[in-house]
């Protein structure tokens, strides 16, 4: 299945999952107009950063990609705590990022494009998805927040899916990756960041880039080259230096 299909296939996964868990319509309908926009963004957020990733690991190491994409939540973690201490773990996973770029851009230049696209995206479903948990909504808002996200990228993306539905075990495979990677762990996203600061749970998210990198050699086949080691351990290593001790649930 084309990237694009598998990504919205994963988001329709969550979408229809979620929406006959959590039924958001019927407490969405008593919401304000603000909170419904905060829906909406989130879920065009969450969409485009899923197939934004896609297209990425299409032409670049999933390990590679991942690490490239971390400067969202990178991002988001330094402005949400200020300090020399913070300004260099910036640095350091700019360093890192820039040094897997270098690498990249001669294989792929649109692959290092989407993967950044995909990283601002990911900064962009953290702090969305944590006013979200804030005002409550939880799996509920998540829910309505995946079926705006099914619609936003159907213009580009369901045609590939669909053109793919009638291989049996390539479908089965788009919804397991639908249910591993959206259905669980966004769901778990929103009962952590009722309690946790984006800045917290950006950094939480640190062992990313290892284990796609390990991920992609064992079951890709992908094998590292030293140098993309050394960019993905510069953005593993901003993440350990980072201090999350003054953050703010704001």
């Amino acid at each position: 299945m084309p990237a694009a299909g598998v990504a919205w296939i994963r988001v329709a996964t969550g979408a229809v999952v979620l929406g006959v868990w959590r039924r958001p319509w019927r407490e969405l309908r008593h919401q304000g107009r603000d909170t419904l926009l905060l829906v909406v963004a989130f879920g065009i957020a969450l969409a485009t950063m899923n197939l934004a990733f896609y297209l990425a690991i299409q032409r670049l190491p999933l390990g590679t990609t991942v690490a490239i994409e971390f400067i969202g939540p990178i991002l988001v973690a330094a402005i949400a705590v200020r300090g020399l201490r913070n300004l260099a773990a910036l640095l350091v996973a700019v360093a890192g990022v820039a040094t897997l770029s270098r690498i990249s851009l001669a294989g792929s230049a649109l692959g290092v494009g989407l993967a950044l696209t995909a990283g601002l995206l990911w900064a962009a479903y953290i702090v969305l998805a944590h006013r979200v948990a804030r005002r409550g909504l939880g799996t509920t808002g998540l829910a309505a927040a995946m079926a705006v996200g099914v619609v936003a990228i159907a213009p580009v993306a369901a045609l590939p899916a669909v053109e793919s539905a009638g291989h049996g075990a390539v479908l089965l495979l788009a919804v397991g990756a639908g249910l591993l990677s959206s259905v669980i762990p966004y769901a778990l996203d929103q009962v952590l960041l009722r309690h946790l600061s984006r800045g917290t749970f950006a950094i939480l998210l640190s062992l990313l880039p290892a284990t796609a990198t390990v991920m992609g050699l064992l079951l890709l086949r992908q094998v590292p080259q030293p140098l993309e080691l050394l960019g993905i351990g510069l953005v593993v290593v901003a993440v350990v230096i980072h201090s999350p001790e003054t953050d703010t649930v704001s």
